[in-house]
């Protein structure tokens, strides 16, 4: 009964880990990093990427909740890199979260830091998030297929990104150009 409830257990804490660091966060990011470029975007583009991220956080702490569990339960066994990482991307976010609040306004003269600051983290977090995913399924030696799966929805989510940052830098290239010339672009197609 133990072993199944443990087993369980810890394919919970894999889905939930997967969804959330592994899913959910880079694609709130994408949504950030891409769609405020678009003018008639804002400010879906925003609403998107805080609904993935505050999603994505919540199912991250029941995922990261359900390893301490496990990490409690499983006596003499410990995945101290595994381990190190998922506290230090969960405290990663948890301050992002609580940075939310001392956010400066647009036009605030440390807004500039405060970006940095929110995108490095982000990024950050977005890193280890994966990369524990990963660990975590060499850990339990999850099937082929499964590894298969997230390899292709990692990739498409990167594809993605480095489609959608070339469609931005030609936006962004262009509505400089139209600027100059004292015409408006808005990014539209």
């Amino acid at each position: 009964m133990f072993f199944s409830s443990m087993h369980s257990s810890v394919q919970i804490h894999g889905i939930l880990n997967a969804v959330s660091w592994g899913l959910l966060l880079p694609m709130g990011a994408i949504f950030a990093r891409y769609l405020k470029t678009f003018r008639s975007a804002d400010p879906a583009w925003f609403y998107l990427h805080v609904t993935c991220q505050i999603i994505g956080y919540g199912v991250g702490v029941a995922g990261w909740a359900t390893g301490i569990n496990l990490g409690n339960a499983s006596n003499g066994v410990t995945y101290g890199l595994h381990r190190s990482i998922g506290i230090a991307a969960f405290a990663l976010a948890t301050l992002q979260v609580f940075a939310l609040f001392l956010r400066p306004r647009k036009d605030h003269k440390c807004r500039v830091y405060w970006n940095a600051y929110h995108h490095a983290v982000g990024y950050a977090v977005i890193i280890l998030g994966i990369f524990n995913v990963f660990k975590g399924m060499a850990i339990l030696g999850v099937e082929q297929r499964w590894r298969t799966a997230y390899v292709a929805a990692v990739w498409v989510l990167g594809a993605v990104a480095v489609t959608l940052e070339a469609v931005t830098w030609s936006v962004v290239i262009r509505r400089r150009e139209a600027e100059q010339h004292g015409k408006t672009f808005d990014g539209a197609a």
